[in-house]
């Protein structure tokens, strides 16, 4: 089997082995790879691995000897499923691999508003407690979880991680889910989007995105929400309106937006939330702890072995 994998320097930038593939398979890895190069490496591929770059109709039409497309990501509106579907290609993901990684993030993302740990850290390295006439000081207030209300928009396996992460700081959690209430755990509470967007504390997003999530928070639900309130996307970037987080952030109507997500990436110069001193943004990383990306490729080499055994497994 000639495998290619088209963008493999995310998921292991040299720190991971693909020896499991290399088993399996002649083995091509391209650390990235643009849209025009695309048809060119995979024209010899039978196993085609992708994460960000895009398998169209197009593309798919112009590989007669592609099989099987593996996705390195959960996400995997990249691939034209109905097209690879009327060829007769295996289309397979990985999923759940991230979820302890990203809910980490999460509170990482919360703690660096609430604590400011990291903007005391580089203060002191500059000597400012040396010099301070008290045994301790304070650039901005400090806010406690307990007793806040943490909401969840989207309860999937990171949602719920987040829900436990949440209860354990003794925040009351209430969720927007499509579960029934009594499928929930006691420490959740089935909520309304109008409920969670005017009584959280944190708001934290975990949905997919879909026609109806597209800017699910944008200017008129902003206004729903406190003007103290903390609101994170570990999501998808277009899950929030860039220009109307932004415009709530510098008028007062946003405490603070964490974002490991935009709509673009890597985001234009101009991205109006860059300008922003409230919004903490991290470079979509909240996957790629090493831990994470060793059950990425080792859950990606065996949907490979497992379509080649006959017996294909996460199929999309």
């Amino acid at each position: 089997m000639n495998i290619v994998i088209l963008d493999g320097y995310t998921a292991n930038p040299g720190d991971l082995s693909w020896q499991g593939l290399e088993e399996i398979g002649e083995v091509t890895v391209y650390d990235r790879t643009k849209a025009d190069e695309t048809v060119a490496r995979a024209a010899d591929a039978d196993i085609v691995l992708t994460n960000k770059v895009i398998i169209s109709r197009e593309i798919i039409a112009q590989l007669p000897r592609l099989k099987y497309i593996g996705v390195l990501a959960t996400g995997y509106n990249v691939v034209d499923i109905e097209a690879a579907h009327e060829r007769g290609i295996t289309v397979t993901n990985v999923p759940v691999y991230s979820t302890e990684s990203v809910a980490q993030m999460v509170f990482a993302h919360l703690l660096t508003v609430t604590n400011r740990t990291e903007h005391y850290a580089i203060e002191n390295r500059n000597g400012r407690w040396t010099k301070n006439p008290d045994f301790c000081y304070w650039d901005f207030p400090h806010m406690e979880l307990a007793g806040k209300t943490f909401g969840i928009v989207g309860l999937g396996n990171i949602g719920r991680r987040v829900a436990e992460i949440a209860t354990a700081f003794g925040m009351h959690v209430k969720a927007l889910t499509s579960k029934s209430a009594d499928a929930l755990p006691a420490n959740i509470e089935k909520a309304t989007l109008e409920s969670i967007l005017s009584t959280s504390d944190v708001l934290s997003l975990h949905c997919p995105l879909t026609d109806k999530t597209r800017h699910l928070i944008n200017r008129e639900t902003l206004q729903q929400m406190k003007p103290t309130a903390i609101l994170i996307n570990t999501g998808r970037g277009p899950l929030v309106d860039d220009q109307s987080i932004a415009d709530a952030l510098s008028g007062g109507r946003l405490a603070a937006f964490c974002a490991d997500v935009l709509t673009e990436e890597p985001p234009k110069a101009d991205n109006p939330l860059l300008k922003q001193p409230n919004a903490y943004m991290t470079p979509h990383i909240a996957w790629a702890s090493k831990e994470a990306r060793v059950r990425l490729v080792q859950v990606a080499t065996d949907n490979v072995r497992a379509f080649i055994n006959g017996r294909p497994q996460n199929m999309v």
